[in-house]
Parts: structure tokens; sequence; C-alpha cells
């Protein structure tokens, strides 16, 4: 291994094929090298379109594919523990997508396994790495929004097709595991703090038995935070902190440049003013992919998102999803 580490991709999924292999191909310590898909055809336009050299027959071959350093698993949530799994007994070191397990107990697995290999195995939540969250943290530590009393955000989209992983519950889909993490986990790098109890109002789709909307609310020292995640609504999302001196709102917490720029507005009750802080076209992808890259390099001591954060974020889930 060189200043580059290679990568392997299990499947050519949305995620993968819009976000995470370009933002690879862009970084500056890392490169795709080996896809694997169960649809041949489908690989080879995804490696043709990406410049990815070899196109394997399963993913196992690209597991067991000896000029791989790293694999990115962006498969159906219920088998992201199985190839996690797979791919550290293999040597490989593991970039999996969210959520990274379906309960808790899966993650402490990966935990442990993660210790006794020796490698990196990360969750790609790439909300970890964009630099208007580390402004919302430094801004709530340095008492800009005096003290924090309430958070709201939401994350909603519409998809009601019957053949759309994200509503076969037997892979893991349902709005909670797939965009109601967001405002959970974001609402935990911003604090530093963990929920002490969850409630969840859940509605399900009788098609589909998945949650097509779900309204929670969690109680945090100090401070209540609530959201609402629908996958039959239309599209939006939002973070707002408010504070006894002001507040904070992020109008395009998770995906900005999709649902929006990234900017962030903030009221203070001193001044009577609004003001926005602009950042910018960032890929946060990019710097994900990057910041998993230098940890393995040695470049860095661990990852900005550890799986000891990510057993946080799956603890709040469980409570939502139980």
């Amino acid at each position: 291994m060189t200043d580059r580490i290679r990568w392997g991709i299990l499947g050519a999924a949305k995620i993968a094929d819009n976000a995470v292999a370009p933002a690879i191909q862009r970084s500056s310590n890392g490169r795709v090298t080996v896809v694997a898909s169960r649809d041949r055809a489908r690989a080879d336009a995804f490696a043709t379109k990406h410049g990815i050299d070899h196109v394997l027959r399963s993913y196992d071959e690209v597991i067991e594919n000896c000029d791989v350093d790293a694999i990115y698993i962006p498969l159906p949530t219920a088998s992201h523990v199985e190839w996690c799994k797979r791919a550290l007994l293999a040597g490989k070191h593991v970039l999996c997508e969210k959520p990274i397990a379906m309960n808790a107990n899966e993650v402490l697995e990966l935990i442990a396994l993660r210790d006794k290999t020796g490698l990196v195995c990360g969750e790609a939540f790439m909300v970890a790495h964009h630099p208007q969250w580390a402004f919302v943290r430094d801004s709530l530590a340095q008492g800009m929004l005096g003290e924090l009393t309430l958070i709201e955000g939401s994350f909603t989209y519409f998809n009601d097709d019957p053949n759309a992983l994200k509503n076969n519950l037997a892979l893991g889909g349902g709005g909670v595991r797939d965009i109601g993490v967001y405002p959970i986990v974001t609402t935990r790098l911003a604090t530093g703090l963990e929920p002490s109890r969850v409630h969840a109002e859940i509605l399900l789709d009788p098609r589909f038995s998945t949650d097509r909307f779900a309204r929670c609310t969690a109680k945090f020292p100090g401070f209540s935070m609530t959201f609402y995640c629908g996958t039959q609504m239309a599209r939006r999302q939002h973070m707002i902190f408010h504070g006894t001196k002001g507040w904070l709102s992020v109008d395009a917490p998770f995906n900005p440049g999709i649902y929006g720029p990234a900017h962030i507005r903030h009221r203070s009750d001193e001044t009577g003013q609004t003001h926005t802080i602009e950042f910018g076209d960032v890929d946060q992808y990019q710097l994900m992919v990057e910041d998993f890259a230098g940890t393995v390099l040695g470049k860095k001591a661990t990852l900005t998102f550890a799986l000891e954060n990510s057993l946080g974020n799956q603890r709040v889930i469980d409570q939502i999803v139980s």
C-alpha cells in the first residue's frame, strides 16, 4: 500500500453510483479498482461510467482479491453485517452504508471483530464530515444560543414503488432506518449527548409493512429533540436548534445541493438580527472516503465516525422500531 488505497465495491447501488464511487475517484488517497454486481451488465456499465478497471463475477471474488485494500458495501441493510464480517475476515478494511446493522448487538459484534482483526471498519455517515455540522457543534459548545432547549428536524421523500428495496421489510427497509437515522445522528454529533428516553409514533404501509411515517421524540439532558420522517411525503429536510438566546436553522442538513444550499441561519435575541453562514459546494462524500483512507494509511488514529458512535445511534434506532 502506498499513499492511496484500492477500493472494491459490492454492487452498483444508486448511492454508490451517484455519490460514493465518484467521490472515491475524485479523492486524493483512494481509487476504485474492482466492482461486482449480481447483474453483470449493470456492473459493466458502472465500471465504464466510473473508470473502474476490473469487473468481477461475485462479491466473494471482490473481497478475496489481493489487489483490493478496502471494501465499500452499499447493499440492502439486512445484509450489511454478513458482508462486513466476510470482508474483515478476508483481511479487508470496510466502509459500509448506514445503518450498518439491524440492531445494536450486531454493531457490538462488528466492534469485536474490528478489534480482533486490527482492521478499519466504519459506517458511511457522510454528514459527520460536513463543515456545517462542525459549525453547529462549536456554536453550541461556545454558548451561542444560550441554553439549548429544543431541537426539531425532518427528512422526507416520496417513494411508493413496490419494487424498491427501501420498501422491502425483509431487506431492512422502512423510513426510520433509511432517513430517520439522520436527525438522530446529527443531534448526537452536535451535542455530544445521548438520549435517556425515546418515544415514537409509527404509521406502517399496509402493502409493505414498512414504516412510511414516524414522529419521534427523545429526551436528552437539558433539552428535547423531536423529528418526523416519511417515505411518502413531499421532499423536505430541516434541523433547528432553539436556545434561550437564539436559534440555528440548518436548512439542507443532510443532502445539501439536493435539498438546497449548504447554509445555516443564525438568529440572535441579543442583536435582534438574523445572518446566514454559507458553506459553499462541499463534497461530504469525498471528505468521508478521504477520512477513511487516511485512517487505513495511518495518517490519523481513528475514524471521525467510529463504530462506537454507530453503536450509540443504533441503540436509539432500536428503541424507535421496537
